[in-house]
């Protein structure tokens, strides 16, 4: 007792630095994570800057927002949110990078991540002994907070698509799995479960809940979306963070006055009821990953009901000239015009010697195709297996481990004349 009353001061040479978990606070972790994915995409592709220079832009970012929020000495609305949302940007990256750059299965980043996060907390809790946030009040603790965070978002967003690859469910659809789950584990902190395991658990589970509620919002309508666009969603969420920010600030709703008044709020709790709470949160597992099975063993074919049947492939494959007129007749004219556009972003990347640009440009071709391929397959199937055969030859030219510009020119220059 003796020591821990000395090591008060020291402790508490700051004000708490992170708000308190009111609804506000979950409110704004939504909207920051949807425009982490939203804007991100729109960055990335719509603007054409890529995926590896977003990342770097970003982090260079991350790294100016995250020296202002630590060098404050007490919670601020502005910048610690304003951090949240360029880390919620960041992490998104990381993953995306992983996936789509290197080519590792998003269960490898999964569980990569997952270890790493457990790596983060048995170091911080060794350290520190707690993982709570009402506990931010020195600079180890707060560094160890924001890096607990950026792997929550690259870990959410590695979990999110992997369960979208599992299930084959549309943008819409995917929203329920983590609102569900957020409402259990809502429902269990109620009970009287872990207040620090149930913080986290919610945390992450927000990621996947807000990039879903992006893609939702950003997807075209003949995709089952709203048809917002990544600039309109972000547009609209930036604005809605700005409003709550700016009545946070000047409402002080979510400053943390004092401990005692963080425990009279605080559900009633037990070690009984902490064991129940495991006991469900372990039951809860079982069944998301029995669920996630089972969808995966599914056709998929939910995201094209609304399509009709499939085309069949077995018939004669057609020529360059059929596929560039199928092509245009049969597929969104914006889908083809980003195609389109991102292969002469390439071709002119190749033609100025600017190799790693050219493969990260192409990546982003990859990752629109991939995404579109529920949508256009069953609207030409034949077309749709003649596109993406010039795809993959492109892929295979520009990612050579010793590309040649020609074969490189022949590949895009055919795959253009295609798209019209």
């Amino acid at each position: 007792m003796t020591q821990t009353r000395s090591a008060a001061p020291v402790a508490r040479q700051m004000l708490n630095k992170v708000p308190e978990v009111t609804l506000w606070f979950w409110v704004i972790k939504i909207l920051c994570t949807t425009v982490g994915e939203s804007f991100a995409d729109w960055v990335n592709m719509t603007l054409g800057v890529g995926l590896v220079n977003t990342a770097i832009l970003f982090t260079a970012i991350f790294v100016v927002v995250l020296t202002v929020q630590m060098r404050l000495r007490q919670y601020v609305p502005t910048a610690y949110w304003l951090t949240v949302v360029v880390v919620s940007v960041t992490g998104t990256l990381y993953t995306d990078i992983l996936t789509d750059q290197y080519g590792v299965p998003l269960w490898i980043s999964t569980t990569v991540f997952s270890v790493l996060l457990a790596a983060v907390f048995a170091i911080w809790y060794a350290r520190e002994g707690t993982l709570s946030i009402h506990s931010i009040v020195t600079t180890p603790r707060e560094a160890f907070y924001w890096l607990a965070v950026l792997v929550t978002f690259a870990l959410g967003t590695a979990t999110g698509d992997w369960t979208l690859e599992l299930t084959g469910w549309g943008p819409g659809k995917s929203v329920l799995l983590p609102l569900a789950l957020i409402g259990i584990v809502t429902a269990l902190w109620r009970f009287g479960a872990n207040p620090v395991l149930t913080f986290w658990l919610a945390y992450i589970l927000t990621r996947p809940l807000g990039a879903n509620i992006g893609d939702w919002l950003a997807t075209p309508h003949s995709e089952k979306g709203l048809g917002l666009g990544t600039f309109g969603t972000s547009l609209i969420f930036l604005g809605a963070i700005l409003v709550t920010v700016v009545y946070l600030t000047i409402s002080r709703a979510d400053v943390i006055e004092d401990d005692a008044t963080l425990e009279s709020r605080a559900p009633v709790s037990t070690p009984l009821r902490r064991r129940i709470s495991l006991a469900v949160l372990a039951v809860t597992a079982v069944g998301t990953l029995s669920l996630l099975a089972w969808a995966n063993a599914q056709p998929h074919t939910s995201a094209l009901e609304a399509e009709g049947p499939a085309p069949s492939c077995s018939g004669s494959p057609v020529d360059q000239a059929g596929a560039t007129q199928q092509v245009a007749a049969n597929f969104p004219a914006d889908s083809v015009d980003n195609y389109r556009t991102i292969a002469q972003d390439t071709l002119d990347l190749v033609d100025s010697s600017d190799q790693s640009g050219a493969q990260s440009r192409i990546t982003d071709l990859e990752t629109a195709w991939d995404d579109d391929q529920g949508s256009l397959q069953p609207k030409d199937c034949q077309a749709w297996t003649y596109v993406d055969q010039q795809i993959d030859a492109v892929l295979t030219a520009v990612r050579d481990s010793n590309p040649d510009q020609a074969t490189q020119d022949q590949a895009l220059q055919d795959l253009l004349a295609t798209l019209g």
